[in-house]
């Protein structure tokens, strides 16, 4: 379990294509504390360490992680949100966060408020996931409080620590970002629907 508090950064140093499945060798400055077989959570997708070295780490990512994140857009040198799982004795500083990618969005405006910045993001609404107005999102990784909630989107505002300590400040409008909505929500929506 994630709580949408990025800790570091990594950047993706190679993109090796293997049938199906894509190995991402990214370096860090977590690399050397980091465990074969631990979860880690890039731009809020929950990925395995699968190799390490002192400054760099491997992950894999299967075809049904591509279909439904924003990986297949990654690129060399790209800067990509870390966090680790939350420990057991951590405090809770964002909100529950699987690691589990809904879907993309993508960012339709980015508003430059003179001290904060706005961000308006569109989703497809026919996958049946929703905001409510001061409700929880991931959006790569990072948990935010959702605004100006409309079927098929959403604004968050980013605060310059956030925008600096995460790769908002790369993001550009026309981008795809990674959306976890909120657990809560998404249990309450099936109940309501009928869904098992």
């Amino acid at each position: 379990m994630f709580t949408g508090i990025i800790e570091s950064f990594a950047s993706v140093k190679e993109i090796i294509r293997e049938g199906t499945n894509v190995h991402f060798e990214l370096s860090s400055k977590l690399a050397p504390e980091l465990k074969i077989d631990q979860s880690l959570a890039h731009d809020g997708v929950c990925l395995t360490v699968v190799s390490t070295s002192p400054d760099s780490y491997r992950v894999t990512a299967i075809d049904e992680t591509i279909k439904k994140t924003n990986l297949s857009q990654w690129n060399i040198g790209k800067k990509v949100n870390l966090e680790r799982c939350m420990s057991a004795n951590g405090r809770f500083d964002g909100h529950i966060v699987q690691g589990h990618v809904d879907q993309v969005g993508k960012v339709k405006r980015i508003s430059d408020q003179q001290g904060s910045w706005i961000f308006d993001i569109e989703f497809d609404q026919n996958s049946g996931n929703i905001t409510v107005e001061k409700g929880s999102i991931t959006i790569n990784g990072t948990s935010l409080t959702c605004f100006n909630s409309i079927p098929g989107g959403f604004s968050v505002a980013i605060i310059p620590y956030t925008y600096e300590h995460t790769n908002f400040h790369q993001l550009q409008e026309g981008d795809w970002v990674n959306l976890e909505f909120d657990i809560v929500g998404k249990y309450i929506q099936r109940i309501t629907k009928g869904y098992s």
